[in-house]
């Protein structure tokens, strides 16, 4: 059963859990949407016979059509690296709330421009609007979540955060389906292929107009040190008069908070960006934080994401409607199993478990895909319908979607958000961010060429690393479910297979002392004790 109780840290008042913070959080969550749109809909957009005739992709060669394939999908990511990256300055500086407004504006510019793109014009537009969308993608994929962090109440924050989740899976099964949609219902010409690429322009508007409605983040209107205006819009959004004593302490832990962090970290933008790199011990956690994302990349889901037609070709699945159908049913698995994973599994059963199950589960599935295709090589035998083996394949892959939503899909995300200091953690977050795209444009770029010179062998190769994972997650990864992120120093100073088991028993015990002599033990609260520079608008607590 699903528990949706709220566990509360303090005495809380029932107003704070109002729809301003969940409308907010939804209105922010377009990027999201508009994150997981574009990154599933590009596949079956070029499998459409109007595409490929409108660029005459049709008339070139295998290897200049993979060639021009894997530069569409692929130039997408390299924006969206380089925009992860750039979102740590434009949060910096735009704030969150504004930072999210220009990123949409440029993702529609970079919309248009792949609509207007023709044969006339030549690829060229498209690249570039290709470019310009991943790089708004890559700075919307680094403020959302922090912007919800930051407007969240304690008890409600992984429900809040859990819409970004649930709007990138929402946008991916518009996706897949959108091209067995216009295949069907649309008749052959540009507007087949327009459609797919128009519909973009809906949540990129959405995500523009919703950011007009947020109210800025108080801790970064604090940050700039404007405390009046960080107050009032903690009390709009906790739905409190700015004197009541609840929006006073938070405004209070949101001052010392900061206090705390410049005073680990440094002031300015790059402050943290020193700190990180002048500490080896964060950069090993870094590293494993990059680590379990090239392990979520190796297990060919992008491969699957942006080439979904040619991966079910390959096992025999012939027609380009019959393909996009197929392609639509593993977006609305994906999305079933993103919401068990969110709902069931990842807090209770913790990270290391699900992923090694993942790798272990998904690299049978695939083996089995690698031999039927060996053994049948149903390319070279296309029949009108699928065979009996051909249904096993198609199972086994839809299995592995089945294993792979619930555990490496959103739990990298999860691991890199709670194992990093808060004085870092927005640099951090910016470098995993990019680590993710910088892996699935090394996958989108070559995807094409390893389908024609290795054929099954592709499949056999996502297996193994899916299997060199389990090693690596089980000897190196720390299990982190149920541990304070105060701890994480302590967590990752031990050994990473019995660290957690040590670390719940000292916490525990430290918990029944404090209970015994009445005093509450929170590092949280010692940390946040500092007291804060006053200013001329600073709040009395």
């Amino acid at each position: 059963m699903v528990k949706l109780t709220i566990v509360e840290d303090r005495v809380t008042p029932k107003e704070v859990y109002n729809w301003r913070v969940y409308f907010y959080a939804a209105m922010a969550c377009w990027a999201s949407v508009m994150i997981g749109y574009d990154s599933a809909f590009i596949g079956s957009a070029m499998a459409l016979k109007s595409f490929k005739d409108e660029f005459k992709l049709t008339s070139k060669s295998k290897t200049e059509f993979n060639f021009l394939s894997a530069n569409i999908v692929s130039c997408y990511q390299a924006g969206c690296f380089f925009g992860a990256l750039s979102g740590y300055f434009v949060g910096f500086y735009f704030g969150r709330k504004w930072g999210l407004f220009v990123a949409a504006l440029i993702f529609v510019v970079g919309s248009v421009l792949q609509i207007v793109a023709s044969g006339k014009t030549g690829l060229g537009i498209m690249y570039a609007g290709r470019i310009i969308a991943g790089w708004s993608v890559g700075v919307a994929s680094n403020l959302t979540p922090i912007y919800i962090a930051e407007i969240s109440p304690p008890a409600i924050r992984g429900r809040l955060i859990g819409l970004y989740e649930l709007g990138w899976q929402i946008g991916a099964v518009v996706g897949f389906w959108i091209g067995y949609g216009v295949n069907q219902h649309i008749p052959y010409g540009n507007a087949q292929w327009h459609i797919p690429f128009a519909v973009q322009l809906i949540p990129g508007g959405m995500l523009a107009l919703g950011s007009l409605t947020l109210k800025e983040s108080p801790r970064w209107l604090a940050t700039r040190d404007r405390f009046e205006t960080a107050l009032a819009n903690l009390a709009s959004i906790r739905n409190l008069p700015v004197d009541h004593a609840y929006v006073q302490e938070e405004m209070y832990e949101i001052k010392s908070g900061i206090e705390y962090d410049e005073e680990r970290a440094g002031k300015g933008i790059l402050g943290p960006l020193k700190t990180l790199f002048g500490n080896r011990a964060y950069l090993k956690r870094l590293g494993l934080c990059v680590a379990l994302f090239a392990g979520q990349n190796v297990t060919g889901i992008n491969a699957i994401n942006y080439y979904s037609p040619t991966v079910f070709a390959s096992i025999g699945v012939s027609g380009t409607s019959t393909s996009l159908l197929t392609t639509g049913v593993f977006g609305l698995l994906k999305f079933a199993a993103a919401v068990v994973w969110l709902l069931w599994l990842v807090d209770r059963y913790g990270r290391k478990l699900l992923l090694i199950i993942g790798s272990a589960g998904g690299a049978v599935c695939m083996y089995w895909i690698g031999i039927y295709i060996a053994i049948s090589k149903p390319q070279n035998n296309p029949t009108s319908s699928i065979s009996g083996g051909g249904i096993s394949a198609m199972v086994a892959f839809y299995l592995w979607t089945c294993f792979y939503g619930p555990t490496w899909n959103g739990t990298p995300w999860v691991f890199g958000a709670e194992t990093m200091p808060t004085f870092i953690r927005s640099a951090t977050q910016a470098i995993i961010a990019a680590s993710n795209w910088l892996f699935a444009f090394l996958i989108a770029r070559f995807t094409p060429q390893m389908f024609t010179s290795m054929g099954f062998g592709v499949y056999i190769f996502f297996a193994s690393l899916m299997l060199v994972t389990i090693p690596l997650v089980y000897f190196f990864i720390p299990e982190t479910s149920g541990v304070p992120l105060e701890y994480m120093d302590e967590l990752f100073a031990l050994r990473p297979r019995s660290a957690h088991a040590i670390l719940s028993e000292r916490f525990l015990a430290e918990q029944q002392a404090a209970a015994n002599s009445g005093e509450a033990v929170s590092k949280d609260n010692a940390v946040h004790r500092v007291e804060p520079v006053r200013s001329k608008d600073s709040v009395d607590v």
